[in-house]
């Protein structure tokens, strides 16, 4: 992986105006990539837009010790000899303040690059070297066709575009393919940026690529056949070949990139990645995973002395030291409901993506409804949702409208059908009606750019729903916990089987496959193992190979046949957790071949306990999920009850009538009572008399994802 914590391509623009809300090409666009992950992609309409959030994306990526490369789609140096006859200097950096000094650019988008333009082509004989404007901007100055330059002695190309013909020139100002209005545009971004960070930001090859923010030249058409192969079947190309570029640049070997960095002319600028077309389709056809670091050996280690640990302890210690263990790769938006979501997820787009209305009836502006008896003409036509009026509304007039319809420019305020009488000509209601009444506001949901929802969250229909409101086709998400379960005990027998004295049916791996499952992982069924130190290696060997982690139940105490333990103390990673709760104290945790082992007890009630309030967390943070917590509320006892010190007690417990009641047996062994159960009554650590109707706290089944 190369030696950049992310990855940034930004595809800009020259537009004179705003880019429209709905994400389009020829836009500005930033692809993000961070620790070799799927990249996201932004969308802007604004040049003062894109430029406040690469300041606040690189301040906070520095604030954390990251190292950033951010490369831009545009030039970042001119043929030979321009910069000093602009500057009296060869120092690229001299010409980038210069524009700097001399570009106008709003925050609408207005720029005075035309007349910069002229600046500089009166700054050398004949005609050019620039070209290329709108009907009415041409003159003698600057021309209009690239064959009207004369005279002006400046090379057509720099030489990292010689031998790409692709490439437009540097001088090309306007129509399809060209460049420079880019870099007129975007060299006094760069300027700014050098200016706010300083020693923290370097730009090769002019200089030597730093720890801290390395701005690049990039040529996203290097790798055009990978971007065509990896673009979604309605993704907007300027958004996958950003998210590609990203993608590759992030996945290319340290080396290879810091070779790529160092080459170039210091002062004509460089395409980075130039010549080596191979290497980047290469990184760039790689699915981007997100690759965690493995888990320590002691990270269930308990500090010292500790006999027995309280379940607040043990529960803050898995918190603390456990860590995603899954990959990450991006998937289709509809087969995303139930994953992890492994980054932030941004708007590409705002939503609504346009001001629009909620009703039908009829729009105007504002202005026109504030008499008392109000008739105004209608004009030709209707807005409906996905069918425009497409011209202005006049002032004075309205316009039929029917709920979602975008609203015609001169239109901002709506009446509801039911308020109106109309003809064939007129609309008449009563006013005076309130300004943009009836009306959505563009972005009123969600703003282009925000984080929409955050890495970790566990993916519900609903954030599908968002998420494709928000410009999304595919996600970032972490592939599936695969949690390998298996049963150890000579006296464990398939259920269904005939059983002789001694024996009893497998009831925890069923129990417990169906909880991985209904958290939303990958159950792998290890079946059972008798009680052989010899066999439960091969299957822990197996399970190491196949799983992420693994989960046993039995055989994790400290006798004679509890293998499990002995095999992870043989190992040199077992740790064994007496847990102060009632039901199931042993708790063995540990590592085998670097994959998290939990040792659950082999009583069903003990061990379904353990897995609701210790495996579930835990799994969902090596899943790379948030943290989950049980949610519970106090409620009356419908029970009596005297409990000693010491212990954390969880009781099968139902609510009927608004009260707890409580399975009449506390005996581990009784299964039915799980089955009787829907949720749990948690009672303190301390000593502890329940009398009916006192508060207990109650955690339903559904608190914990069943």
């Amino acid at each position: 992986m190369t030696g950049f914590d992310t990855v940034v391509v930004v595809d800009w623009s020259a537009r004179s105006a705003p880019s429209p809300a709905r994400p389009v090409a020829d836009a500005i666009w930033i692809g993000i990539a961070r620790n070799g992950g799927p990249a996201e992609a932004r969308y802007f309409r604004t040049r003062a837009a894109a430029e406040a959030d690469l300041v606040a994306l690189f301040e906070a990526e520095r604030a954390e010790g990251r190292r950033v490369l951010a490369g831009f789609d545009f030039p970042f140096g001119y043929p030979r000899g321009f910069a000093r006859a602009v500057t009296g200097s060869d120092d690229p950096f001299a010409l980038w303040a210069w524009l700097a000094d001399a570009v106008e650019d709003g925050p609408d988008n207005g720029n005075n690059r035309w007349d910069v333009a002229r600046t500089l082509n009166g700054l050398f004989p004949g005609t050019g070297p620039f070209w290329g404007c709108p009907a009415g901007e041409a003159d003698a100055v600057l021309p209009a066709r690239g064959t009207e330059r004369d005279g002006h002695g400046m090379p057509e190309r720099r030489r990292a575009e010689a031998d790409l013909p692709r490439a437009q020139p540097c001088w090309k100002l306007y129509t399809t393919g060209s460049v420079g209005s880019q870099a007129l545009l975007g060299l006094p971004v760069l300027q700014r940026l050098r200016s706010r960070f300083g020693a923290e930001l370097t730009v090769p090859p002019f200089e030597a690529a730093g720890n801290g923010i390395v701005l690049a030249e990039v040529f996203p058409s290097l790798i055009a056949g990978a971007v065509a192969a990896r673009t979604g079947a309605d993704e907007i190309k300027d958004r996958a070949q950003v998210r590609v570029l990203a993608e590759a640049l992030a996945a290319l070997p340290s080396d290879a990139l810091d070779a790529m960095l160092a080459e170039g002319d210091t002062e004509e600028g460089w395409i980075l990645g130039l010549g080596h077309e191979a290497a980047l389709i290469e990184a760039a056809g790689a699915q981007p995973t997100l690759a965690p670091p493995p888990l320590r050996d002691d990270c269930f280690a308990l500090p010292a002395g500790v006999e027995w640990t309280p379940v607040d302890t043990a529960l803050a210690t898995l918190r603390d030291r456990l860590s995603p263990v899954v990959a990450a790769s991006k998937v289709p938006l509809a087969e995303a409901a139930g994953r992890v979501l492994a980054a932030d997820l941004h708007a590409l787009r705002p939503n609504p993506p346009e001001a629009n209305t909620a009703v039908d009836g009829y729009g105007f502006a504002a202005e026109a409804g504030q008499g008392e008896e109000i008739v105004l003409p209608l004009v030709e036509g209707r807005a409906a949702a996905g069918r425009p009026l497409g011209r202005a509304v006049p002032a004075g007039h309205a316009v039929r409208v029917l709920t979602g319809a975008a609203l015609p420019e001169g239109v901002d305020t709506v009446v509801l059908d039911e308020d109106t009488r109309a003809d064939a000509t007129r609309v008449a209601f009563r006013g005076p009606v309130k300004p943009r009444a009836n009306t959505r506001r563009a972005g009123e949901d969600v703003q282009t750019g925000a984080c929409v929802l955050p890495g970790g969250r566990v993916l519900t229909p609903a954030d599908l729903a968002l998420a494709a409101a928000s410009g999304h086709g595919a996600l970032p998400v972490r592939d599936r916990l695969r949690v390998a379960v298996l049963s150890t005990g000579d006296e464990i027998l398939e259920p269904g089987e005939p059983v002789a004295p001694g024996q009893i049916h497998d009831a925890n791996r069923p129990m417990l496959l169906a909880l991985a499952d209904r958290w939303g992982h990958a159950g792998l069924d290890l079946g059972r193992v008798p009680d052989d130190r010899n066999e439960l290696r091969a299957r822990f060997d197996r399970a190491a190979d196949e799983a992420h982690v693994i989960v046993t139940s039995g055989g994790a105490s400290a006798g004679d046949e509890d293998h499990v333990s002995a095999l992870l103390k043989e190992a040199g990673a077992m740790q064994d957790w007496r847990i102060a709760l009632k039901p199931g104290r042993p708790l063995a945790l540990g590592l085998w071949k670097g994959v998290p082992v939990f040792g659950l007890p082999g009583n069903p009630v003990a061990a379904f306990v353990c897995a609701l309030i210790f495996a579930r967390p835990a799994f969902a943070r090596l899943a790379g999920a948030e943290w989950t917590a049980p949610q519970g509320f106090d409620v009356p006892a419908a029970f009596e009850k005297r409990k000693k010190p010491g212990r954390r007690e969880y009781l099968r417990a139902r609510i009927r009538e608004g009260r707890a009641e409580v399975f009449p047996s506390e005996g581990s062994g009784r299964v039915s009572g799980l089955s009787w159960a829907e949720g749990l009554v948690e009672l303190p650590d301390g000593a502890l008399t329940v009398t009916q109707g006192d508060p207990v706290r109650y955690l339903p089944f559904s608190s914990f994802g069943l």
